[in-house]
């Protein structure tokens, strides 16, 4: 039974639009290519730190700068430093820790 061919579209999904002002900060100039996979890998790690602090806060239930709920136990304890392995090489990643109410007390 023959396979069915994907289409180009269907292979990749299409890429978010970056906005040009976005661009312009990291470009002041001719890149070379090790430039451009340093910006690229940058670019890498603060979405992905941004996501996890995105998602500490959904788990804390206020957001990071906002003051602590007071029927909140846990809270922020600064961050922790891990090498994840990308396809594009080891990125050094800052994690969000959480102190919770348990460990305070001892």
């Amino acid at each position: 039974m023959p396979t069915k061919k994907k289409t180009a579209s269907e292979a990749k999904p299409e890429l978010p639009s970056i906005p040009k002002e976005l661009i312009d900060q990291f470009v002041k100039g001719p890149m070379s290519a090790e430039a451009i996979q340093d910006a690229a890998m940058a670019f890498k790690k603060a979405l992905i730190e941004r996501a996890l602090g995105a998602e500490l806060g959904h788990h804390l239930g206020y957001l990071q700068g906002a003051q602590r709920p007071e029927e909140t136990s846990n809270q922020r304890n600064g961050t922790s430093g891990k090498t994840v392995l990308t396809d594009d090489g080891p990125l050094r990643l800052d994690i969000p820790r959480i102190a919770t109410a348990a460990l305070r007390r001892s």
